[in-house]
């Protein structure tokens, strides 16, 4: 499947996911400060800011290559971690009553700017321009990742399909590899060694 595909894949198995979280459950610790309805909504700006970048004009030039270096370069520098947790909180308060109605409508969003992109679309990510299936490379992972969490954090199967998954992983590995620690995570995946407590690629 191609990467356009898989988005849609796994947005699909996210809502479908926020669809099983019960009305006593959106208040449950998540993941680090954010309670369940927190993770959702940062969750859900997977989807949105996919419209929104698309909205804006294609900057014309790709200064960062891959979702590796996205992560690698982009994230690491941009991403201030307070900042990311607020937004979190904006967003799952934005879910209001009907979560799903909510998320469900800006995939619908998502997906029609998505279908009206030209192929080799640039978009512009922190003032840096990205090719849009590496960009929707990171929306993948961040909606598989994610839903992970909310399966554990309530109790549910997370539904993410196995090739999905596996992008996630493959692209975990990459980034870590990107970053200094092939090695490591290498050595751990066949058994030699394990991880230190708390590693993490992002």
């Amino acid at each position: 499947m191609g990467t356009v595909a898989n988005f849609h894949q796994a947005a699909d198995a996210f809502v479908h996911l926020v669809g099983l979280i019960g009305d006593d459950q959106w208040q449950l610790p998540a993941l680090g400060t954010w309670n369940v309805r927190s993770l959702v909504g940062h969750t859900t700006r997977a989807i949105l800011t996919v419209e929104t970048y698309l909205g804006h004009d294609d900057p014309g030039r790709v200064g960062v290559p891959t979702a590796e270096d996205y992560y690698a370069l982009i994230y690491r520098d941009f991403s201030d971690p307070d900042s990311v947790a607020a937004r979190g909180v904006e967003a799952g308060n934005w879910l209001g009553e009907h979560p799903v109605e909510k998320i469900s409508d800006a995939l619908q969003k998502a997906s029609a700017s998505l279908a009206a992109a030209p192929l080799g679309r640039v978009v512009s990510v922190g003032g840096h321009g990205i090719e849009l299936t590496q960009y929707l490379r990171t929306r993948i992972f961040e909606l598989v990742v994610h839903s992970i969490d909310i399966g554990h954090a309530v109790g549910r199967p997370h539904g993410q399909t196995a090739e999905c998954v596996a992008d996630a992983t493959a692209l975990a590995a990459r980034i870590g590899a990107r970053t200094g620690s092939g090695e490591q995570i290498l050595l751990a995946l066949t058994g030699r060694a394990a991880l230190p407590e708390h590693f993490s690629v992002v």
